[in-house]
């Protein structure tokens, strides 16, 4: 009978960083740049390129290729939609529980994205006669991406797909990989939150075919204005070429990562199981724990060790990967030093342990999202609370923010003009525009004026 796999130990359960005020330039970059070699490999990006040209000048039938070559699923064009007999089949998949789950989780985000709605619109008089404002609209169309090759992902077209609907985006278009291992199903999971989103437009297709394939338009599958959803580094780059010709993205979402800044008030059980948690993504994950306790990194250490001694194999070992290779433990001299690691990482997750959270919270600026305390555990962040889940990673936590109703709305700038206000700026405007040489812009005023 063959062995078990077992994960590789010969890796440190969790890497030693060293201390970040002696860590050399080239140490801190290598914890830093996490992702984006390979997302923006130029091997990588030549094949992801001639994927995408494939399918912008073939279709169908680059998209029913890509299936077969990558994914080994031989289906029919006609066969990548969804069909309504899969949407009643999966209603009978899921059970009871799990209905619920995904019930009270698309009730959560939808509260979330619809207070954030209440912010929509707005106006005001910034000087006599001088009213500005937006108009919030929704996209017209969008294209969502679930991934499927390491697990199964409900949870990812609820942190999408609510937003957008709760947005008010009319054409939403959804691309899921067929299961591995299937003759190209789709999981029964994810067809149940799109039926509860009102969501029926669902392909199954690999994945860097599926973002061309929104991005152009197929016979079947139809062409959006923006796709955004997580996935590996070929489906990364993918969102990241379509921008070239036109589709707007959102950059980056994965692989998952995650940080916790922690001082030795915490629990080390509960410490270790939430390094993990983020931790069995897969191997190209990354966890980094960032304390001012060399005590609390030898505890953890042996902690973890035992914990992944309980997932399954294949968890574990990832996370041994994202532990062990890719993430550590920082040490520094106190939290105000570890929020600058924090800050400088820009995580995807973060959650803070501290005895003087308000104080150190004030200091955390660049991350995804922030929860705070061992009970705000990252899994009920990716699950239940509400809050955006599909996240920045690999440091775009620095100038982007999670998937949220505002991902699916763009804002008009909404302006008017009394004869008096427009005479309060007239010599300003004639000023700047007599400086730039512009003599129309002037005379449009002046005309005005008399």
């Amino acid at each position: 009978m063959a062995s078990t796999p077992t994960p590789q130990l010969d890796r440190e359960p969790l890497r030693d960083r060293g201390h970040w005020g002696t860590m050399s330039a080239d140490a801190r970059a290598a914890l830093l740049d996490r992702g984006t070699h390979t997302i923006f490999d130029p091997a990588l990006r030549e094949s992801i390129v001639e994927i995408l040209e494939d399918v912008r000048a073939n279709g169908d039938t680059a998209v029913v290729g890509a299936l077969a070559r990558f994914d080994h699923v031989e289906v029919e064009a006609s066969a990548l939609r969804v069909t309504d007999e899969e949407f009643r089949a999966a209603r009978d998949w899921v059970s009871a529980d799990l209905l619920q789950a995904i019930r009270h989780s698309i009730a959560q985000v939808r509260r979330f994205n619809e207070q954030l709605m209440k912010q929509g619109t707005w106006q005001f008089e910034s000087a006599p006669g001088v009213t500005v404002g937006e108009k919030a609209t929704p996209i017209a169309s969008v294209g969502l991406f679930v991934p499927s090759g390491k697990g199964s992902y409900p949870s990812v077209l609820v942190q999408l797909g609510t937003p957008a609907v709760v947005a008010g985006v009319t054409d939403i278009v959804v691309v899921v990989p067929p299961v591995p291992g299937t003759d190209g199903a789709v999981d029964p999971a994810v067809l149940v939150v799109a039926e509860e989103l009102g969501i029926r437009e669902v392909f199954r297709s690999n994945g860097p075919a599926g973002i061309a394939a929104m991005a152009f338009g197929t016979e079947s599958i139809p062409k959006v204005l923006k796709i955004c959803g997580p996935g590996s580094p070929p489906v990364t780059a993918a969102q990241v070429e379509v921008q070239r010709y036109g589709t707007s993205s959102v950059m980056l979402l994965g692989p998952t990562e995650s940080l916790i800044l922690a001082d030795d008030s915490a629990d080390v059980p509960l410490l270790a199981a939430d390094l993990l948690n983020e931790a069995e993504h897969g191997d190209d994950s990354s966890s980094v724990l960032v304390t001012d306790s060399e005590q609390l990194v030898t505890l953890v250490r042996a902690e973890i060790a035992r914990q992944a001694a309980d997932l399954p194999p294949e968890r574990a070992a990832y996370a041994y990967s994202a532990l062990g290779v890719n993430g550590g433990a920082v040490l520094v001299d106190d939290l105000v030093q570890g929020a600058e690691v924090a800050n400088a990482y820009a995580p995807e997750h973060l959650q803070l342990v501290a005895r003087n959270e308000d104080e150190i919270l004030s200091l955390l600026v660049n991350a995804g999202e922030i929860l705070l305390g061992q009970s705000t555990l990252f899994s009920a962040g990716n699950y239940a609370i509400g809050c955006p889940a599909s996240l920045p990673t690999s440091g775009y936590a620095r100038t982007t923010s999670g998937i949220t109703a505002d991902t699916f709305r763009k804002r008009s700038a909404v302006a008017r003009l009394t004869p008096e206000g427009l005479a309060s700026l007239a010599d300003t405007i004639t000023a700047m525009a007599d400086h730039e040489g512009f003599p129309a812009h002037a005379a449009a005023v002046r005309r005005r004026l008399g």
